[in-house]
């Protein structure tokens, strides 16, 4: 998951104090006004910019965003929607909270709006985003605004020169040995990066991928925890020896934008990650355009293992103004709204991997045309239910889907972390996981049990 800089919120509030909208509270009510709330990546200040030109011009539809960073947006949802105060109508949510909110009935169904808003077109939604915004009541949640997976990206001229050819879909084994063959062919360039920065979205986003493909899993169908099991530590010691043997400077201290920076400096020759980080690599400004090759992430014992991540719009279930809600989700996540972005900001901000439609749009490809084959693969290809070789007790590719993972999978990315660093063994890393991990089943089992 590609995990955004944090702000602070006052500062925020000191630099914006004069635009309406943000910072900490929704504007004005009325029937014909709605109050999103909403994260500050900059797709979605995008949105906020062409709402009342476009959206409110042509439904009378007022809408007050409160805008706000990740982590503090995270926490102001949780605060509101628990509270069913119904102040704010929308917010934006991913993937890993929609599911969980749906449990606990903090937002609302909206099959019959999809069912009924046909120009919306869910069919177009690509079938794993609406898989992975599917609660466990078989009904729809949310709606994406853009998504991601993960994919391998190299470089094609480094490769060249060394003789070396990446293959379409390589394995973990064989990215090993191709960082091992490429570290160092130029002068500091080291083979590969990988995140080792802690954290359950930093570190354990592409490795959760790869335990999940050498067999893995944190937890069995049955709650049974799996964190110390053979092929959770295969993969771990497969990924950290890689990393500490090929990998990137300052491994321990490296997330999304570190890694994002090296290939961009040309310090690594491969990374695997996000592939939302094409648009970047992509961009007119970027040294390194033109010279990335994106195939699949790479696997062992399964077919695919990409992740999967989308920020996405639900409604609170207490919002007296559902209609209105749908039609700002309904506008927001739509194939026009990606053709407005693409004509007054730029085709490369479209607010892409979400829909089957933008990877025939014409003048789409024309910007992301090294990138939006592989991504749209990469997309299709997840599958949220059965990322493994085994059941799964709950939801996610890159998370399990409980309340309880953030911390278990931030503590247990320290100690991982602190194996890449040298400081303990990834088998005791992987034991003191393990009874962090215990201690969460034994909720989850006791509940089955009651």
């Amino acid at each position: 998951m590609r995990i955004r800089l944090a702000v602070a919120v006052a500062a925020i509030a000191a630099m914006l104090s004069g635009c309406a909208g943000w910072g900490g509270g929704p504007g004005g009510g009325g029937p014909n006004s709605i109050n999103v709330l909403m994260v500050n990546n900059p797709q979605m200040i995008d949105l906020q910019r062409l709402t009342e030109a476009n959206f409110t011009k042509a439904t009378g539809i007022n809408v007050n965003f409160t805008v706000l960073p990740e982590n503090d947006v995270r926490d102001k949802i949780s605060q509101e929607f628990s509270s069913q105060a119904g102040q704010y109508d929308v917010a934006s949510l991913s993937n890993f909270e929609i599911p969980i909110y749906a449990k606990s009935k903090w937002i609302a169904p909206l099959d019959d709006y999809t069912t009924a808003d046909t120009q919306f077109n869910q069919a177009d939604i690509l079938p794993s985003m609406t898989q992975s915004l599917t609660a466990d009541d078989g009904k729809l949640y949310g709606e994406p605004f853009y998504g991601e997976s993960s994919f391998l990206m190299y470089r094609k001229d480094v490769f060249d020169q060394a003789g070396l050819t990446m293959p379409e879909n390589p394995t973990w084994q064989q990215v090993a040995d191709l960082a091992a063959q490429v570290d160092n062919k130029q002068p500091g360039m080291r083979g590969i990066c990988l995140r080792g920065q802690p954290g359950w979205g930093q570190i354990f986003a592409p490795l959760t991928t790869v335990v999940n493909t050498f067999g893995g899993t944190w937890f069995e169908k049955d709650w049974t925890p799996k964190v110390d099991a053979p092929e959770f530590t295969a993969a771990t010691k497969f990924y950290v020896d890689l990393v500490r043997a090929h990998g990137e400077n300052g491994a321990p201290q490296a997330g999304f934008t570190e890694c994002l920076n090296n290939l961009v400096q040309g310090n690594v020759a491969m990374w695997y990650d996000a592939t939302s980080a094409a648009g970047s690599l992509e961009a007119d400004s970027s040294p390194v355009k033109g010279k990335i090759g994106y195939v699949a992430a790479p696997v062992d014992k399964t077919k695919s293992s990409g992740w999967l991540y989308a920020w996405s719009w639900s409604i609170q279930q207490a919002s007296e103004k559902k209609d209105n809600a749908w039609k700002f989700i309904s506008w927001a996540s739509s194939r026009q709204y990606e053709e407005l972005v693409g004509q007054q900001v730029g085709w490369s901000s479209v607010p892409a991997g979400k829909r089957a439609s933008t990877y025939k749009n014409p003048q789409y490809l024309a910007q992301a045309e090294a990138f939006a084959a592989p991504t749209e693969k990469a997309i299709s290809g997840a599958d949220p239910r059965n990322p493994g070789v085994q059941p799964r007790p709950a939801i996610g590719i890159q998370f399990v889907d409980i309340p309880e993972f953030t911390d278990l999978g931030t503590q247990v990315s320290q100690y991982v972390s602190s194996a890449i660093a040298g400081q303990m063994s990834v088998d005791e890393a992987l034991e003191r996981g393990q009874r962090l991990a215990e201690d969460v089943a034994e909720r989850y089992q006791s509940r089955q049990e009651g």
